[in-house]
C-alpha cells in the first residue's frame, strides 16, 4: 500500500527539516504516489495526482490572487500535499493567502523550518514506495500460489471461502444471483448477526464495476463467473476502504471459485453443496448453537426456526449410483420441493461413500399436513425419475436439535424399502411392518442366532455346492407358496422346481407344507436379507 503524508512526515530525511503542517491537517492521510520538486507555478498540467510537491517557494508570486490560483490548480489535479522549505523565500510562514486557499480546498501544506536536502527526501519517499510495491507484489504472488493450490486440489466452495476469511481477517460471504447465501465464514464473529436479513441488505449493494467497494455497507464485492456466465457474488465485509492486497485477494478467490465450477461440470451445484453442508453439520452436531444453523439456512431461503421439521432420504434402489447420478437426483428433489412450494434443504450426503444418498430437510408451516406435503413432493419426483427411487421419511420434529433423530429414522426406513419391490410414493416406519422390525433388530445376536438355526444347513449346502436353494426357498415363500408362480419366477420347469423343493426339505429336515415351518423360514429369510444388506 502507498505511504500516506503522515508516513512521509515520520521519515528521518523529513524530520530533520522539523516539518509543521500549516493547512489541511485533516487530510494528512492522503496517499503519496510520488515526489516532485518544482519551483514554477505552472506545474499542474504536468502532474497526474498523488504527488507530493516540494518547493522553496522562490518562484511563487506575491499577488494573493495568483497564489490562490496556484493552490487551486494543485488541488484540482489531486496532489497529495505541498511541502515548502522556509528560509529562501519565506522566513517563518508562507503567505496568508496561500495558507487560507489551501485550507479552503483541503490541500495539506507542510513547512520545513530547517533546510533539508530535497534529494534525501525524494530518495527516502521513493524507496518507501518501491518497498511497499514490492511487498504488494510478493503478497500477490503468495495469494496466487495459495489459490492455485486450492484449484489443483479441487477445494470445495466452503474451503475457498474459509481461506479468504483466514487470509483477510474479515467475514466472507458467497451468494448466488438471487442473493441466497451459498457459503459463509464469519471469521470468529456471530454468524447469525452476519447473515441477519441478508437478502435485503445485499440487494441494496450494487457496485458499478465488476469489483467495487460500497461505502455505506463497508462491503468489498466482486462478481463470480466465467465465459460470460456470472452466477454469484463474493463479499468481504471490511468496514473501511480496501487495500490493494484485499482487492487482489477477492478477485483471485472469485477466479478460483469460477474455475472450480467450470472444471466440475458433473458435480452438484454450489447451492446443493451449501444445502448438503448444512444438513451434514446438523446431523454431526457441528453447530455449537442451533441458531447458527437456522441463520445459515434462512440465508438460503429455508426457515428452520418456529417450523415443524422433517428429515427424509432419497436413494436409488439397489447399489449406490455414480456421484453424477446422485447429484442429478438431488437437483430433481430440489426442483420437486420448489414446485410443491415446500421450503427444504436438499443435498447429497456422504458423497462418494457406500452410503451416499440425497438428504432432504423439509420445513413445514405449523398447520401443514406432513402426509400431504410428502405426497406432493414424491409424486413430482416419481414423474421425473420413473419410479426407480425410494423416498423415506422420518418423524416430524419441532426443533433443530431433534432433526438428527428424524434423519436416522428415515435412513433406517430407506435401507429396508430400497430392497423391497413395493410401489409406494414414500415410506415411513409404520409402512414396513415385519421387514422394518427385523431391519431394526438386525444387529441383535438373538436374531442372528435364529437365522443360523433356521437356515444354517441350507446356507452351508449352497456354499459348498454353488447351488441356489436359498433363493428358490425365498421365491417359493414370497409367492405365497404358489409353486407354479415361483417356478416361473425362477425360470425353471415345474418338475425341476419341485425337485429343488424336495431337496430343500431334506437339507432342512422340514416339511414345506407345514404353515408354521414356512412362516419361520420366511422370517429368517427377511432377517438374513437385513444382515446381508448391512454388510454390503
Amino acid at each position: 500500500m502507498l505511504p500516506t503524508l503522515d508516513d512521509v512526515l515520520q521519515l528521518d530525511a523529513v524530520r530533520r527539516g522539523q516539518p509543521r503542517v500549516v493547512a489541511g491537517a485533516d487530510r494528512t492521510g492522503n496517499l503519496v504516489r510520488w515526489v516532485h520538486v518544482a519551483e514554477v507555478t505552472d506545474i499542474a498540467h504536468l502532474l497526474h495526482g498523488g504527488e507530493l510537491v516540494l518547493t522553496t517557494g522562490i518562484a511563487l508570486p506575491d499577488e494573493p490572487d495568483r497564489l490562490r490560483a496556484y493552490i487551486a490548480d494543485l488541488a484540482e489535479v489531486g496532489v497529495s500535499g505541498l511541502m515548502i522549505e522556509l528560509g529562501r523565500r519565506y522566513a517563518s510562514r508562507p503567505p496568508a493567502a496561500l495558507v487560507a486557499a489551501a485550507e479552503d480546498l483541503g490541500l495539506p501544506v507542510v513547512v520545513l523550518a530547517h533546510e533539508p536536502a530535497f534529494v534525501d527526501i525524494t530518495e527516502s519517499v521513493h524507496a518507501r514506495i518501491v518497498q511497499e510495491q514490492f511487498a504488494e507484489l510478493r503478497a500477490s504472488e503468495q495469494l496466487h500460489e495459495i489459490f492455485t493450490q486450492l484449484s489443483v486440489e479441487g477445494a470445495s466452495t466452503d474451503e475457498v471461502v474459509r481461506q479468504v476469511a483466514a487470509i483477510g481477517g474479515h467475514p466472507v460471504v458467497l451468494e448466488n444471483l438471487s442473493h441466497r447465501v451459498l457459503a459463509a465464514d464469519a471469521d470468529g464473529r456471530d454468524p447469525a448477526e452476519l447473515l441477519s436479513a441478508w437478502e435485503t441488505r445485499s440487494r441494496a449493494v450494487r457496485p458499478r464495476t465488476r469489483t467495487g467497494y460500497d461505502t455505506a455497507s463497508g462491503w468489498l464485492v466482486t462478481t463470480v463467473g466465467a465465459r460470460g456466465e456470472d452466477w454469484g457474488r463474493l463479499i468481504i465485509v471490511l468496514g473501511s476502504p480496501p487495500s490493494p492486497r484485499e482487492t487482489v485477494l477477492i478477485e483471485r478467490a472469485a477466479t478460483t471459485l469460477a474455475l472450480g465450477r467450470l472444471l466440475d461440470r458433473h458435480a452438484e451445484s454450489v447451492e446443493r453443496q451449501a444445502h448438503g453442508t448444512i444438513i451434514a453439520r446438523i446431523l454431526a452436531h457441528a453447530y455449537s448453537d442451533p441458531q447458527e444453523a437456522a441463520a445459515r439456512a434462512r440465508a438460503l431461503g429455508v426457515p428452520l426456526s418456529g417450523r415443524r421439521l422433517l428429515g427424509a432420504v432419497l436413494r436409488h434402489r439397489g447399489a449406490a449410483p455414480p456421484v453424477g447420478e446422485l447429484s442429478a437426483l438431488a437437483e430433481t428433489a430440489a426442483a420437486a420441493c420448489k414446485d410443491a412450494r415446500l421450503p427444504a434443504l436438499v443435498g447429497v450426503l456422504d458423497e462418494g461413500g457406500p452410503q451416499a444418498r440425497v438428504g432432504v430437510l423439509a420445513s413445514l408451516p405449523a398447520r401443514a399436513d406432513a402426509e400431504t406435503a410428502l405426497t406432493d413432493v414424491a409424486t413430482r419426483i416419481r414423474k421425473r425419475t420413473g419410479g426407480d427411487t425410494v423416498l423415506a421419511a422420518g418423524s416430524v420434529v419441532e426443533t433443530i436439535r431433534d432433526v438428527r433423530r428424524s434423519f436416522l429414522e428415515a435412513e433406517q426406513v430407506a435401507g429396508v424399502a430400497a430392497r423391497g419391490s413395493g410401489g409406494r410414493l414414500f415410506y415411513r416406519l409404520p409402512d414396513l411392518r415385519l421387514r422394518g422390525l427385523l431391519h431394526l433388530l438386525r444387529d441383535d445376536a438373538r436374531v442372528q442366532t435364529f437365522v443360523e438355526r433356521e437356515l444354517g444347513p441350507l446356507l452351508e449346502y449352497d456354499a459348498q455346492r454353488g447351488s441356489d436353494l436359498t433363493r428358490i426357498l425365498e421365491l417359493y415363500l414370497e409367492s405365497g407358496r404358489n409353486k407354479a408362480v415361483a417356478a416361473q419366477q425362477a425360470h425353471l420347469s415345474r418338475p425341476a422346481f419341485y425337485e429343488r423343493l424336495r431337496r430343500i426339505e431334506r437339507v432342512l429336515d422340514a416339511d414345506l407344507d407345514d404353515v408354521e415351518s414356512c412362516v419361520s423360514f420366511h422370517v429368517a429369510l427377511l432377517a438374513l436379507s437385513s444382515v446381508r444388506w448391512e454388510r454390503s
